[in-house]
């Protein structure tokens, strides 16, 4: 099997779609010898920030000395990002030579009358032959939907659950009410294994509580209201937190300030179960955390930021780093939304603040909201609205619109984003060299 052939089995696979429940990565992990129970794991779920979180424990884990998987989705500029070692990829030869091995599993399954495994699911267990053959200390592992019947939540051997912040989204798999969905993530929960939570609102925080004391584990809570001296910036944030004097991170949005420190709390837990990390570790993982696609900036002069906001808290949280940031300048947005969002709410929390509004279709996605479908419905907001045809003409547009004060701010879902960073980058490396640098 070479690269080519890999992509397209595993684009074949994403025809059995989502299944809720954990037989059948039970079955394929039993055929391959659970190499899941041979590796440790920081178990992460939540609806936003999850990544992020992610980002910097992994970072300051690496920068500690230790071997470190990472497990993430959705990716942004390449499949192979979703699994990766020390920021590494897993490389091409690997990613076919393990999914060999899962393509004999799943024929052996089929034969016993046993369903295809999800791409999902496929992917968690290439994962797990990875990073026990790469002999990783520890993996830091993302959920990707919910918590209690993910496909990650096979594990047995955890060192700390994480909850990342909980809010409203897949409710048609993970319920309808906060408490619903907060017991569905806190379904990761193992007995007696440490829980690390983000301080969430009072709904989601009483079922943690309550689900932390029937497993037995230890609760703590990171609150970002803790964090003092905060410097805010777009390219650099600095903040103190208890004994810890003047940390930076390079993350934007003020929400980065929450998952850092709940980063820190969890390694906190980490160090008294087996994972020691330095003072210079920390502050240095901190400061190196790179998570593309997260309030990023990718261009200056104008300022062209891209966010994954795709949900309802996320846009929130968006509209409250835009209020902050950016008051009384001139933004233009770049808005690519799947139809099974709640677009209109994101539409509703993020409308007032732009001048003027480019919808796409995002690219090679069935789930993509048409870009004169989703600019309809942004006309109910905002009245200057324009849906174009292709990323390329999006950007152009923005740059037409925009001066060098302005801010272009391209958001809605993280499946499009790759495609078009590249496009602005192509674009200024091509600016550059018809100037001559």
């Amino acid at each position: 099997m070479n690269y080519k052939q890999a992509m397209e089995y595993i684009e074949e696979t994403e025809k059995y779609g989502s299944v809720p429940g954990l037989d059948n990565i039970i079955n394929l992990c039993e055929k391959l010898g659970n190499p899941q129970n041979d590796l440790k794991f920081v178990h992460i779920a939540g609806t936003n920030g999850k990544g992020s979180t992610l980002a910097y424990i992994s970072t300051v884990l690496k920068e500690a000395g230790y071997r470190v998987g990472r497990y993430v989705s959705p990716t942004i500029f390449e499949y192979r990002e979703r699994i990766q070692v020390n920021e590494r990829m897993i490389t091409k030869d690997a990613l076919c030579r393990h999914l060999e091995k899962i393509q004999e599993a799943i024929t052996e399954l089929q034969t016993e009358g046993k369903p295809h495994p999800t791409a999902f699911e496929i992917e968690t267990a290439m994962g797990f032959l990875y990073f026990k053959e790469k002999q990783c200390d520890i993996v830091v592992l993302e959920t990707g939907l919910g918590g209690t019947l993910d496909a990650t939540n096979l594990i047995t051997t955890p060192v700390a659950s994480v909850l990342a912040s909980i809010s409203m989204d897949h409710m048609a798999f993970l319920g309808d009410t906060l408490a619903e969905i907060a017991e569905n993530k806190a379904g990761i929960m193992k007995q007696g294994v440490p829980v690390i939570s983000m301080e969430q609102e009072p709904e989601a925080m009483q079922v943690i509580q309550n689900r932390a004391e029937e497993k037995g584990a230890a609760l703590t809570v990171a609150s970002w209201k803790d964090a003092s001296k905060v410097r805010y910036g777009v390219e650099k944030q600095k903040f103190d937190y208890k004994n810890y004097k003047g940390l930076e991170i390079h993350l934007a949005g003020k929400c980065q300030i929450a998952n850092a420190i709940l980063a820190i709390e969890v390694l906190h837990v980490l160090k008294e179960n087996g994972f020691p990390v330095t003072e210079k570790a920390l502050r240095e993982g901190l400061k190196n955390t790179v998570w593309t696609g997260r309030f990023s900036v990718i261009a200056k002069k104008p300022l062209f930021i891209v966010d994954g906001a795709h949900n309802e808290d996320a846009s929130i949280k968006l509209a409250d780093s835009i209020r902050f940031y950016f008051t009384n300048k001139k933004i233009i947005y770049i808005m690519g939304i799947l139809k099974d969002k709640e677009y209109e709410k994101i539409i509703a929390n993020t409308a007032p603040y732009a001048e003027q509004i480019i919808t796409v279709t995002t690219p090679h996605n069935k789930r993509a909201l048409p870009a004169y479908e989703l600019a309809k419905a942004v006309k109910e907001y905002h009245p200057h609205v324009t849906a174009v045809d292709s990323l390329q003409e999006a950007v152009e547009m923005s740059y037409l619109l925009a001066d060098k004060d302005s801010v272009i701010l391209a958001f809605g879902s993280l499946s499009y984003l790759g495609e078009l960073i590249g496009i602005v980058e192509n674009r200024h490396t091509i600016r550059r060299d018809s100037h001559g640098r």
